[in-house]
């Protein structure tokens, strides 16, 4: 049988609930944060917040604490977050006005599956308690 790539891996395992068992909290982390940097999410996000660029111009997209304290009490953003990792946010809807650039975030479906971005995203809807 070939060898499963380790995001793979570790998509199986958590979908089976045998990481929890196996993996540290910092082991976990570890794993979804190398998730995100390959599937191209720290490209633009950052897990804490972020000072302005070199340029002046705010950071590129929202850091995952601050995504974590505007959606902890929203019982649908698991859904909701996961949809936009898939499909890309509303230019139009512009909720981070002032914080972050203008910049719309693209699909991603061509980057990460939709099971693992939701992994990602119940993962850094937990980073605030």
């Amino acid at each position: 049988m070939p060898a499963l790539p380790r995001f793979a891996l570790l998509s199986l395992l958590l979908a089976t609930g045998a990481a929890a068992v196996h993996a540290t909290p910092a082991e976990n982390d570890a794993a979804l944060l190398k998730l995100a940097t390959d599937s191209g999410c720290m490209a633009c996000h950052s897990v804490l917040p972020a000072a302005k660029r070199a340029d002046g111009l705010p950071p590129i997209a929202p850091a995952w604490r601050e995504i974590a304290l505007k959606y902890r009490d929203d019982p649908t953003a698991s859904d909701r977050l996961t949809q936009t990792v898939m499909t890309g946010s509303n230019p139009k809807a512009r909720h981070w006005t002032g914080k972050t650039g203008a910049t719309a975030m693209p699909p991603n479906t061509n980057a990460i599956s939709e099971a693992d971005a939701r992994m990602l995203v119940n993962w850094l809807l937990v980073l605030v308690p």
